[in-house]
């Protein structure tokens, strides 16, 4: 994955520069740049998601990259489907958050078992009331960023999913079993 980084990441900002958010695109880019390697597996050339927004009831269903590189296309649907349900605010997600969501279904044995996404992108507004309705949500939230999901895997125990997302050493994992889902980010690798 790591030798092809420089031409994803320039195809993904060429992509979201395009949809008139350079500005977004450009807040990631030191992200991107400094991000944990994930180890992908090396037989797999096209490499697929599946997911369902549980708020908007739109999903995704197909291949983001392939030999190495993003689809850009694949992300501008993405980043629809996991934008900011509350304002319809859309931001590019980091390409790592779906890596990591790929790698915990690959690595479950679900790889054709979609996603329930409940949180994608998030905008300072909504973060902001979400904090203030007392949520528990960071006021530095990764999800303002594009770079953290909350999720579920249907018929897999929330425990297991968090387990493998932290094997991955990837980011950060938050595990809120009362509400039945995990958090999975591309800050520093660090589980609460």
């Amino acid at each position: 994955m790591l030798e092809n980084t420089d031409i994803s990441r320039r195809h993904f900002l060429k992509k979201t520069m395009s949809a008139g958010t350079l500005g977004a695109a450009m807040a990631m880019l030191p992200t991107l740049a400094n991000a944990h390697a994930i180890e992908m597996p090396r037989d797999i050339s096209d490499f697929k998601i599946s997911f369902r927004n549980q708020h908007t009831g739109e999903s995704f269903s197909s291949v983001y990259k392939a030999n190495g590189r993003y689809n850009p296309d694949a992300f501008h649907e993405i980043n629809h489907v996991m934008r900011d349900f509350r304002t319809g605010d859309i931001f590019p997600i980091d390409p790592r958050v779906i890596d990591i969501l790929f790698m915990v279904r690959y690595n479950a044995g679900a790889e054709h078992i979609p996603y329930e996404i409940l949180s994608g992108y998030r905008s300072p507004k909504t973060n902001a009331m979400l904090g203030r309705a007392g949520t528990g949500v960071a006021s530095n939230s990764l999800h303002m960023t594009g770079q953290a999901a909350d999720l579920r895997l249907p018929g897999y125990k929330t425990r297991y999913i968090r387990n493998l997302a932290v094997k991955l050493k990837a980011g950060g994992v938050g595990f809120y079993p009362k509400s039945n889902f995990i958090h999975v980010d591309t800050g520093r690798p660090r589980n609460w």
